[in-house]
């Protein structure tokens, strides 16, 4: 876990450098990949649902999504995305 917090801090730089959230910016960069990736957040909480759907103004440049890119690549997360189990049931 404690590898993968280099990850958590790109993500809060970036969304204070925003002025967003950090859930803002993720679900950005993932509006921003490719335009089939449709991101599914989920939530109970009515200020959380609108924090998601304020995602869509949080403009990411080619500027941006290069630098975060280039953060990336010096990241070597840890672990698994998900359980082995579930893998099992998403055929990845």
């Amino acid at each position: 876990m404690k590898t993968n917090l280099a990850l958590v801090d790109l993500v809060r730089d970036v969304a204070a450098h925003k002025g967003a959230t950090p859930a803002q910016v993720a679900l950005a960069w993932l509006l921003a990949q490719k335009p089939w990736i449709v991101p599914i957040p989920g939530t109970k909480k009515l200020h959380r649902l609108q924090e998601n759907l304020d995602a869509v103004v949080v403009e990411l440049t080619v500027g941006d999504l290069d630098k975060i890119d280039v953060a990336l690549s010096k990241i070597s997360l840890q672990g698994a995305r998900l359980p082995e189990s579930v893998l099992k049931m998403t055929g990845l």
